[in-house]
């Protein structure tokens, strides 16, 4: 039980970490800009469920993929790990919140909710490759269905923080401020890149120990 809620909380947190909802505010209320409260509520409801509903796509279908291509969970978590670490160096380094995202150019650009909200902010490839790291664990662990719930909860909880800050966007922009969401993403940044480092440490020896040049314990 102990390991499938340290899967739960490392899994959560680097969501969350990557996510960053303070960093999406002002993306957020810039394409939104003009609509009432309400509607930006519901906005934001459906980038969270479409962030979900790719995350668990990634979660269920991602390890069959993989072995479609014939990728082994250890490359994953390396490349993983990798993608992690720069992501966390750039948002260590950022200069601006958003600055890579831009507000549509009309009305008729689609469902925003899920372009660029849900994909690529929220479920990036940052994202994606810590659910497709964690997929490994899942393989690891002695009870295998608790480890993908926990997996799973972790999803809900983070794209559930993720709503509210983005529901209630206005009120936490203006209480943090600009320098406060800089700060806290310079911070976030150096978790994920930490992670990453991980990821890829591990990486590197459980694939040492599938060609046998480490022994496994």
């Amino acid at each position: 039980m102990n390991q499938e809620l340290t899967l739960f909380i490392s899994t959560f947190t680097t969501l969350l970490a990557i996510v960053n909802p303070l960093e999406a505010l002002p993306v957020f209320l810039t394409i939104t800009q003009g609509q009432s409260p309400a509607e930006q509520r519901a906005v934001a409801r459906r980038a969270s469920l479409y962030a979900a509903g790719l995350l668990f796509f990634f979660l269920i279908f991602g390890a069959i993929i993989l072995k479609i291509f014939g990728v082994s969970l250890s490359m994953v978590r390396v490349v993983g790990g990798i993608v992690l670490l720069k992501i966390g160096f750039e948002l260590f380094s950022a200069s601006s919140s958003g600055g890579a995202f831009a507000a549509p150019a009309g009305k008729d650009q689609g469902d925003i909710a899920f372009v660029p909200l849900a994909m690529p902010l929220m479920c990036g490839p940052g994202a994606i490759a810590t659910i497709l790291g964690m997929t490994s664990l899942v393989k690891k662990s002695q009870f295998e269905l608790m480890a993908f719930l926990a997996i799973a909860a972790s999803i809900i909880g983070a794209m559930a923080v993720t709503f509210l800050c983005l529901a209630y966007a206005e009120k936490l922009v203006g209480r943090i401020g600009r320098l406060g969401i800089d700060a806290i993403t310079r911070i976030t940044g150096f978790f994920v890149a930490a992670m990453g480092g991980g990821l890829i440490f591990h990486g590197v020896i459980e694939a040492l120990q599938e060609v046998g040049v480490l022994a496994t314990h």
